[in-house]
């Protein structure tokens, strides 16, 4: 290609170096925005047919060569040239081929700077409304299992250390409120998203009698970026993609951390299903949970993603820059990672299959319901302060000789805490009573947490 056959070339007198049209070609990734590109570019003939700019008989032309293109993308029959650096310039070198001059008046009124600006946020978009629906069905999935496992009893931790008893339910129902949280994140993102910069063209606007109302309303826009040089720089909703990418990632990671814990023999609280894990190619008894160990892996990749557009933005100056080049391939990473992380974890929730013995033998050792006896001599008029201390003394000598508190008598216990103790102090004692005994909101109670899951269902669906 002569250099005057470049889209820009006319004021150029020698040729481009082979290393440099290489260096700053973006086609290699940036062509994954075909479908929008070509989407964004139907709009915009259409409009300009509607303002007299083009003819109909123009716009016919135009809007067939281009689903000509989209049918040759999909089809795998179109080539791309790194000669002709992007997507855009693909596309249009393309419809010139096709349909002639005419091909040439498609970028009346635009630049590939506010061009490119749209077609990042009409691909953001689309995928941020995948990511909801993904979300929306582990989270389901999440209702289903702690609604199925609202009475299975298991240990509660602070500090990686049993600290009262808990359940199964419950604590899915943990997981539930941090991923409902992400996904009012992402729904809240996709307002900002949605916003048209098509019409500031590279960067002050245009002289011609465009009607970018009508842009917006064929591709779905709710409103219009207000100022051209914002509008073509801007790379916010980008940022604040990655950002709630990676809180999503990080809980994500911390579910995964407690899958890999939990599947281990010294834990043996869950079995993870085979199609889920992978064996050791020297360690025959070996059965791996990569799947969470990647989605806890990956989420570093995530975070690297949100650093590397905060620093690209970090001493830009208005408006665009080549810089912004650089703003694709760590959002798509963003995009691809959190999808293919939630994915997976939407298939494998499902399949988390608990130990309720080995959970309820976990919760209750380690002196679990030691809180709930400092409750019960509260409630018989003793201070908390002074409740503690019996408690405190009461696990001492349950320690001394090797047994838990429930399985002290009435009478050992008496040693401490006198009178104010009774025989119903065995029903706070064991790890059921202990569960049932938080009825509240937001408590471990099986019925509160019945409850909860019927409230996540209506919240999901609001």
């Amino acid at each position: 290609m002569s250099q005057q056959a470049k889209p820009w070339g006319g004021r150029f007198t020698e040729a481009t170096d082979a290393f440099v049209e290489s260096f700053t070609a973006s086609v290699s990734f940036d062509r994954r925005l075909y479908h929008h590109d070509i989407e964004g570019s139907i709009a915009h003939a259409s409009m300009l047919a509607a303002v007299g700019v083009l003819t109909e008989n123009e716009r016919d032309s135009i809007v067939s060569g281009l689903q000509e293109i989209h049918k040759e993308i999909d089809e795998d029959r179109f080539e791309w040239r790194v000669t002709l650096e992007d997507v855009h310039m693909n596309i249009e070198s393309r419809l010139i081929e096709l349909i002639g001059d005419t091909g040439k008046k498609l970028h009346t009124g635009r630049s590939r700077n506010d061009q490119v600006a749209t077609d990042i946020r009409l691909y953001l978009r689309d995928e941020i409304d995948t990511l909801i629906n993904i979300e929306t069905e582990l989270l389901s999935a999440l209702l289903d299992l702690a609604e199925k496992h609202a009475d299975t009893v298991m240990p509660g931790f602070t500090h990686l250390q049993p600290a009262q008893p808990t359940t199964f339910g419950h604590h899915l129902l943990a997981w539930f409120e941090m991923l409902l949280r992400d996904r009012e994140r992402l729904v809240d993102c996709r307002r900002r998203v949605n916003i048209l910069p098509l019409g500031s063209a590279a960067l002050a606007g245009t002289t011609f009698p465009i009607d970018r109302e009508k842009v917006a309303s064929m591709l779905g826009f709710d409103g219009i970026c207000e100022n051209s040089l914002d509008g073509v720089s801007d790379r916010d909703f980008a940022i604040e993609f990655c950002g709630l990418a990676s809180l999503t990632m990080v809980h994500l990671s911390r579910w995964s951390e407690e899958l890999v814990l939990w599947s281990s023999q010294q834990f043996s609280f869950i079995e993870l299903p085979d199609r889920f894990c992978t064996g050791s190619s020297i360690m025959p008894q070996k059965k791996n949970p990569d799947v969470p160990e990647l989605v806890r892996g990956k989420t570093g990749r995530v975070v690297g993603d949100l650093t590397a557009l905060l620093m690209l933005m970090k001493s830009q100056p208005l408006a665009y820059n080549k810089d912004n080049q650089e703003d694709k391939e760590p959002l798509f990473d963003a995009v691809d990672t959190l999808r293919d992380c939630l994915t997976a974890m939407r298939g494998l929730v499902p399949a988390i299959n608990p130990h309720h013995e080995r959970m309820r033998d976990a919760a209750a050792a380690g002196f679990t319901t030691a809180t709930d006896l400092a409750d019960y001599l509260v409630r018989h008029d003793v201070p908390f302060r002074d409740a503690h201390e019996i408690v405190g003394r009461s696990v001492g000598f349950a320690l001394s000789k090797g047994v838990d508190l429930a399985l002290l008598s009435l009478e050992e216990l008496k040693q401490f805490a006198g009178e104010q103790i009774d025989a119903d102090v065995f029903d706070v004692l064991t790890v059921e009573g202990s569960v049932k005994a938080r009825n509240h909101i937001g408590g471990t109670a099986p019925d509160q947490v019945r409850a909860a899951v019927k409230r996540g269902r209506s919240r999901l669906r609001a």
